[in-house]
């Protein structure tokens, strides 16, 4: 169960051959393949419980994560869908249970090594609370990375313990039910191993420990040889024990041709263990919102960050009329938002941040901002920026009103830090900010909203307040589905120049932006069609014009091939141009990380320069990553002349590849991808929008734990240069506004590292679940080189009730179902039974499971809650789910069917004692 990044990296491993993976018996199963298969099992399951539930039919056209996605939404689902946030949320995953394996390489209980099992399942446990906390606030990012983390603890429970060498094949229930004790554990004076001198045998577990089923793992040492006596070793090269008696090891990582069985086995408990733990959470959350979690959602998702000072009453009606006209046009239409989110902000205040999945309740939010006070100072801009960017996912399209520029300028770095970690675009409406009086930190302009929409790939528009109207139709076109970038670029000294781009079939609704002033340009199509600035209908598109904007769409009847467009100004503008297109990618920048089990990071800050840079990247086809082939993927220059740089790529099969480039790019640069789509035989081409750059700073800090509040949290990072020595500047920021302290500069050595401590406070009313991010850079004294790191922090309150709802049976009335199934419709059965939660937090709700009657329930805050069901006799069986206030799940099971015994026969037993369903185990 090797740690890798995502399935791209195992089939690395397997070329490679590298230590932590041995390739025998037709291929192995790492922690990546069975999290997947159990993830696309349970968001497979779910997505056709809510499917039926809804009427509607259930039918993935194919396995790809578009196709998924496309037949969970349902009838909903027309136009583009694209898989991108499933995909991206999967890689989330993936990549934070990769990571325990570098950040936590030496710690027994994250890998349940040295026997230390009541500490693993302790992190288990924490790692469910916070993830159920952070579901109930919508914190799904957060979710996702806890999840990724105990999902490899749990993983390697089957592996490094003898769990399924005492002859179980079930997962063992009791590490996820901390209520349930952990029984017959080995004690530190039990000898557990014979000595093993080849290191491979097949079972060196001393038959007394096999006899009376004692519970044992292997010692596992990094820096040291050291273990109790007669204790078994965790095994292989990196493990120092694995030499001192009794020699060998346990583990059941590999496949070998000694542990053929065991490591299926291993590999079979850990996946159905992973779904034991999935359906948990599931349970706790409900399918719509573990849906939400992994991503699967329309992909639209519209953010508001509107200036509410006096002179802005104009706009904020501007944006109102926005916001209706989507709600209203796109109900019922896959381009309907998945989620709406508010940001007001004017001087001193800002926020605070309105998220909803309701559209009604979004016309109310935004029909209750009102222009307030007088004056013309500058505005908190930029903190009401910061809160969208922490509280929207990743990948969101922002749109800022103001007439002002930002009191909050100092906050341009953190605001740029927060864009590349999020790839989210933000787009500036600026309506009379010429004659506005500054009265700012520093002297702030336009042209920081400028750089900030060119970092982030969006628009920096400028117009009267009487022309915004008009502007706010690039809202419409970017709040859509499937929406894709095919070309952007800046000029900060315009000139004459043309851009080629390709257009592919799948490409729809197409769009050129142009920003900028005294701009001529001539667009040509495949066919030497050509249509100039002054047409404004013609035969390719019609062109509107306002303020700043230019913005060309293409006719419908395009043709695919490749286009030009001549641009001849002197002054600075932007180009972009868009379309909607489920052919699209996802990458992250990575470093790779050695140790037992090596594999690939993601970055959190910039790629360290004078180095090659790294990337994996994941291509989404029409049909899946089978449906595309891709030919070239570079980095390549926004701004100033053009330069790209070609990499080399490995193709790591299921869309993934491994990209390496050679000569990074000087500046800001962004990925670019061409390729061709087999279902219509067409060249395409893709552009990231996010602009990066390198940096000679490193930055490392590992969150181990959740913040616990009213408590100090300790937070231990190094940093590093490879460029001049000297002292260097820290600054770190939150979006919660909590209370931290750091040192504010730290000498630096060039290659090598220096540490620091970032003490950070949640006050001790915060609620449980609640998400801080927390942006650290770190500066040299020029102010040449800098870098930064963007960690996320759960908040999540001590919890000390971990004991399910009790369900007891009071009767059942079911005498009159026939057994001549042909006339079950025509009879009803009935059952009532009590809901409890003892001393617990009180029970939050109650839901059925399975069946197809009704159910109703007397008052949630009742210290007995009864609840009655009624269903046709055709459906004989049903499953009630109690969850308490702190996300305990307790289920309750009954069954007229004959074979489970004579109608009238009741159940009275607490919900942890119901009965489990069977889970068929594939592998991915």
């Amino acid at each position: 169960m090797t740690s890798v990044l995502g399935i791209a990296v195992l089939a690395l491993a397997l070329s490679e051959l590298t230590v932590a993976f041995v390739p025998i018996g037709g291929g192995t199963s790492t922690h990546i393949s069975i999290t997947g298969t159990a993830l696309l099992q349970k968001v497979t399951e779910t997505c056709q419980a809510v499917a039926e539930a809804a009427g509607h039919e259930f039918k993935p056209t194919g396995s790809s994560p578009e196709e998924l996605v496309q037949a969970c939404l349902g009838p909903t689902a027309t136009g583009e869908v694209s898989g991108a946030k499933f995909h991206s949320a999967l890689q989330q995953v993936y990549m934070q249970n990769g990571l325990v394996d570098r950040d936590f390489v030496n710690s027994a209980p994250h890998h349940f090594n040295s026997e230390a099992f009541l500490e693993g399942r302790g992190l288990i446990m924490e790692g469910m609370v916070a993830i159920k906390a952070n579901i109930r606030e919508e914190n799904f990012q957060a979710a996702r990375e806890m999840l990724g983390r105990i999902l490899h603890t749990l993983q390697d429970f089957y592996s490094h313990s003898n769990w399924v060498e005492l002859g179980y094949t079930e997962p063992y229930i009791n590490l996820i039910r901390p209520d349930l004790p952990l029984e017959n554990l080995a004690d530190v004076d039990t000898a557990t191993c014979r000595d093993c001198a080849s290191g491979t045998c097949p079972n060196s577990i001393l038959p007394n420990i096999l006899n009376e089923k004692k519970l044992t793992s292997g010692y596992m040492g990094i820096f040291s040889a050291a273990k109790p006596k007669g204790k078994c070793s965790h095994g292989g090269e990196a493990d120092l024990t694995s030499a001192a008696d009794p020699r060998g090891g346990i583990n059941k990582d590999e496949r070998r041709l000694d542990n053929v069985a065991l490591h299926t086995a291993a590999v079979n408990a850990a996946t159905a263990a992973s779904l034991q733990l999935l359906e948990d959470i599931r349970l706790a959350a409900g399918d719509n919102a573990f849906l939400r979690m992994m991503g699967i959602a329309r992909s639209s998702v519209v953010c508001f960050v509107i200036d509410t000072t006096g002179s802005m009453s104009d706009d904020i009606d501007e944006a109102r009329a926005v916001v209706y006209e989507i709600i209203d046009s796109k109900k019922g239409t896959q381009d309907e938002p998945s989620e709406y989110i508010l940001v007001p902000f004017s001087d001193p205040d800002f926020g605070p941040m309105i998220r909803t999945t309701d559209p009604d309740e979004m016309k109310r939010e935004i029909s209750n901002l009102k222009a307030r006070g007088g004056g013309d100072p500058p505005e908190m801009c930029l903190s009401g920026l910061q809160l969208a960017l922490t509280g929207s996912p990743a990948y969101s399209h922002i749109y800022v009103f103001t007439d002002a520029t930002a009191k909050d300028i100092s906050l341009k770095d953190t605001i740029i830090a927060l864009v590349r970690s999020s790839k989210s675009t933000v787009s500036f409406f600026m309506t009379g900010v010429t004659g506005r009086r500054r009265r700012s930190l520093r002297a702030s302009s336009f042209e920081d909203y400028r750089d900030l929409a060119l970092a982030s790939g969006g628009q920096a528009i400028q117009v009267s307040k009487r022309q915004l109207p008009e502007a706010t139709d690039v809202i419409l076109d970017t709040s859509t589905s499937a929406l894709v970038t095919v070309l952007q670029r800046a000029r900060n000294l315009g000139k004459e120049e043309t851009f080629p781009f390709t257009l592919d079939e799948s490409l729809k609704n197409i769009t050129i932006y142009i920003t900028g002033k005294s701009i001529t340009f001539t667009l040509s199509n495949p066919a030497g069609v050509t249509q100039s600035h002054s047409e404004t209908s013609g035969k390719l598109g019609t062109i509107q014009t306002v303020g700043n904007l230019r913005r060309i769409r293409l006719n419908a009847d395009m043709q695919t091939g490749t286009w030009k467009i001549h641009i001849k100004t002197n002054q600075p503008y932007t180009l972009k141009i868009t379309g909607q297109s489920t052919i699209t990618f996802i990458y992250d920048f990575v470093e790779s990380f050695k140790g037992p089990h090596p594999g690939y990071a993601v970055l959190s800050g910039r790629p360290q320069g004078g180095q090659p840079a790294t990337l994996m990247l994941s291509v989404l086809g029409r049909k899946g990553p089978s449906s595309i082939n891709v030919e070239d993927v570079g980095l390549v220059t926004v701004s100033g002349p053009e330069t790209i740089s070609n990499s080399t790529t490995t193709d790591m099969g299921n869309g993934d590849i491994l990209v390496t480039v050679e000569s990074v790019p000087e500046g800001e640069f962004v990925v670019f991808l061409r390729g061709t789509d087999k279902v219509s035989n067409s060249n395409f081409q893709r552009q990231s929008t996010t602009q990066m750059s390198v940096s000679k700073v490193i930055i490392q800090a590992v969150v181990d734990s959740s913040l616990e509040p009213g408590k100090a949290f300790n937070l231990t990072f190094s940093v590093m240069t490879q460029g001049s020595d000297g002292q260097y500047s820290i600054d770190a920021r939150n979006d919660k506004n909590f209370p931290m302290s750091f040192p504010h500069n730290i000498i630096l050595t060039s290659g090598e590292y220096s540490n620091a401590t970032l003490t950070i406070t949640p006050p001790a009313d915060t609620p449980s679940g609640t998400d801080v991010t927390l942006t650290m850079e770190v500066k040299s004294s020029n102010g040449v080189d800098s870098n930064y790191v963007v960690l996320r922090f759960s908040v999540v309150t001590k919890i000390t009730d971990f004991v399910p709802p009790v369900c007891e049976v009071v009767s059942v009335l079911a005498g009159d179902c026939p057994r001549d199934m042909s006339q079950c419709g025509h009879f009803q059965w009935q059952l009532s039974a009590s809901l409890t939660d003892g001393n617990g937090t009180g029970i939050e709700s109650v839901s059925l499971r399975q069946g197809d009657g009704t159910l109703s329930y007397t008052p949630l805050t009742a210290p007995v809650i009864m609840a009655n069901y009624t269903a046709s006799c055709c459906s004989q069986i049903m499953e009630l789910v109690a969850v308490d206030k702190v996300g305990n799940v307790g289920k309750c099971y009954h069954s007229i069917e004959p074979s489970a015994g004579p109608p009238s026969l009741t159940l009275s037993l607490p919900l942890w004692l119901c009965l489990l369903a069977s889970v068929f185990v594939t592998r991915l």
